[in-house]
């Protein structure tokens, strides 16, 4: 939480690989985590920042509630399940952990993620089929 305790690119890569099957590829210049070859976190150019898959119904109540924390990059996010965190907004690194397991779960494989239920960090309520 403290100055000294700034989440780096580094403390993302390193969060990131700890998945399970996580692989790490460059793509448009930039580092992309990969689980079975789909993208749940890349880091952005000056590293500053990372993005993340985020249901597009949740994103903009996360804007609102932290807009220092979370934002979309204009044109680009706008038409993706997909969002921006700035890594000097995040607590520490179990939030880190926590926002790179949300993202990894939405992109595994079903039978993967369900191997990892220390990995569902939003509980029992993510579990069900809610895409209607």
């Amino acid at each position: 939480m403290t100055a000294d305790a700034a989440i780096t690119a580094a403390d993302v890569r390193s969060a990131a690989l700890s998945l399970p099957d996580t692989t790490e590829k460059l793509a448009w210049g930039q580092p992309t985590f990969r689980v079975a070859g789909k993208i749940f976190a890349s880091l952005g150019d000056d590293e500053t920042a990372m993005g993340v898959k985020c249901p597009r119904e949740d994103r903009a109540e996360l804007i609102a509630a932290e807009p220092e924390k979370f934002f979309i990059h204009e044109g680009h996010d706008d038409h993706y399940a997909w969002m921006r965190v700035r890594l000097s907004a995040l607590e520490d690194e179990a939030e880190l952990a926590a926002i790179l397991a949300d993202s990894w779960r939405q992109v595994a494989p079903r039978r993967l993620a369900a191997a990892h239920p220390e990995l569902d960090v939003a509980g029992e309520e993510s579990a069900g089929e809610d895409e209607g």
